[in-house]
């Protein structure tokens, strides 16, 4: 498990570097690009910062290269931020958990259309709501009556 300290720093390393690539960095295949976590070693002197990049897998291999290319320029803003010996060397990898989790979303819907289309009913069609039979409740948990009554 982490120390406290690393945590910080990962948190530091994650945001110096998210602002640095969204104002700082002009190079322009650096776009498009959001830096979801960093991990930095125990030793601090190598840290892995996962992105996301929009765009197909070209897109995401040159935002990649635009990034190990900017990597001085972004270890220096981080030497500038951490007050550490070692200024961790940066190496990016491209996170594949935002498209996974879309892709999965993807999937979990055409299967509740295919479920509708099952049993007639159109595949737009929203599914019950099963709060509809309970009376709504404010932030307090107070109970009021619906508007259909």
């Amino acid at each position: 498990m982490p120390s406290h300290r690393i945590e910080r720093l990962n948190e530091a390393v994650r945001e110096v570097v998210s602002s640095a690539v969204l104002f700082e960095v002009a190079d322009p295949r650096v776009k498009g690009v959001t830096v979801l976590e960093a991990e930095v070693a125990s030793d601090l002197k190598h840290a892995t910062v996962f992105v996301s990049v929009m765009g197909d897998e070209t897109q995401q291999r040159l935002a990649l290269r635009g990034l190990q290319s900017a990597s001085g320029f972004l270890q220096s803003r981080l030497a500038a931020r951490l007050k550490t010996r070692y200024t961790p060397i940066l190496r990016f990898e491209l996170d594949q958990g935002v498209k996974k989790s879309v892709a999965m979303s993807r999937l979990i819907d055409e299967t509740l259309a295919a479920d509708r289309l099952a049993r007639g009913e159109s595949p737009e069609a929203p599914g019950p709501d099963p709060d509809d039979d309970e009376p709504s409740r404010d932030a307090l948990g107070e109970e009021h009556p619906s508007s259909t009554d």
